[in-house]
């Protein structure tokens, strides 16, 4: 792994920039590190791709007319998308979880795409990243659950037979930690076997052989996006209708 690392250069200008004031806040809680390499990689690309998507997506919804621009057309090609797929998992009422998941997918997609452009990387092809995006999704359904239905959300948990509820919580329990767990593993792996065959490929063939990889690398982003997204979208469906299934 280590020996896979590789110094980008918008890495080295932004720790040139924010490191040592960085590094002088960690060494307050006893923590001394190089002010060079104070904020990692993935890191810096995080904060890219979270700089970067609202400045070019921002002009998309900007002053929305009746007959729509192509610059509108294309925002609201990106709304139907997530509207479809949250509607078809969730039903109608799932309209309002439509910001939050929509940023999610857009962020897990543009974090997967960057890494194709030359000098930048996936920050997703970084355990940490889709741990936190993994992490961000499973809090966020419990909170929509425990919204809809208050603190009987838990009592899913114990099963519908009370005598079982010994056997039901650790195994409920186990299985909604395996989420997240699930989550970040599938993006992580597929996203750093992308870019590793590319690194690869491009080090033996640096002309045009890498080129189909790099195809077939877009549409590998846009599935995990959207397995991502459609997984989010199921889990908030059973945290939000669990009670409503029960009652039938």
């Amino acid at each position: 792994m280590e020996g896979l690392e590789h110094s980008l250069w918008i890495v080295e200008a932004f720790n040139r920039l924010f490191g040592p004031p960085v590094a002088a806040l960690l060494g307050l809680f006893g923590l001394r590190i190089d002010p060079l390499h104070a904020i990692p990689d993935f890191l810096v690309m995080v904060i890219l791709v979270a700089v970067l998507l609202p400045l070019l997506l921002r002009p998309l919804a900007r002053k929305p007319a009746l007959v729509p621009t192509r610059r509108q057309t294309v925002g609201e090609m990106i709304v139907q998308l997530f509207l479809s797929v949250i509607t078809d998992t969730i039903g109608p009422e799932g309209r309002k979880y439509v910001p939050v998941v929509g940023a999610v997918g857009i962020f897990v997609f543009s974090c997967n795409m960057i890494g194709l452009i030359p000098g930048l990387m996936s920050p997703t092809s970084k355990l940490n990243v889709t741990v936190g995006c993994a992490l961000a999704v499973f809090f966020y359904y419990h909170a929509m659950g425990v919204k809809a239905q208050g603190l009987k959300y838990f009592k899913h948990f114990l099963g519908e037979i009370p005598a079982m509820a010994p056997l039901m919580l650790p195994i409920e329990i186990i299985s909604h930690f395996s989420r997240p767990v699930s989550l970040s593993m599938r993006l992580f792996c597929n996203i750093f076997s992308e870019e590793l065959l590319i690194v690869i490929m491009t080090s033996i063939f640096p002309l045009l052989l890498p080129m189909p990889f790099m195809a077939l690398s877009i549409f590998t982003s846009a599935i995990q996006a959207y397995v991502f997204v459609l997984l989010s979208c199921i889990y908030i469906s059973g945290a939000v209708a669990h009670e409503e299934e029960h009652s039938k």
